[in-house]
């Protein structure tokens, strides 16, 4: 007989995966969490192939996050990016 997951430890690991997202502090400078990824041979063939326009969002993204690391500073708290907003992007990835 198969055992069965219960559907509360789906929805605790869904809690857990938007705490450490938020605890990891990307997102406070504006970054994703592909945007951080080392890049190796395979991470650059997957950034050649975004669409333009994914593309120059990731490079602008970047950019702003090195001017804000330069200025010891975070971006106010409604510019975050939210855990929901990467989720819904992994269909490019």
């Amino acid at each position: 007989m198969a055992s069965k997951v219960p559907a509360s430890s789906g929805r605790l690991l869904t809690v857990f995966s938007k705490w450490f997202y938020n605890a990891a502090g990307f997102n406070k400078i504006g970054l994703m969490r592909d945007d951080v990824l080392h890049e190796d041979r395979d991470v650059q063939e997957a950034v050649k192939r975004l669409p333009e326009n994914l593309y120059n969002e990731r490079i602008f993204r970047i950019k702003r996050a090195l001017d804000l690391s330069m200025k010891h500073q975070i971006l106010p708290k409604n510019q975050w990016i939210k855990y929901e907003e990467v989720q819904t992007w992994e269909k490019y990835w």
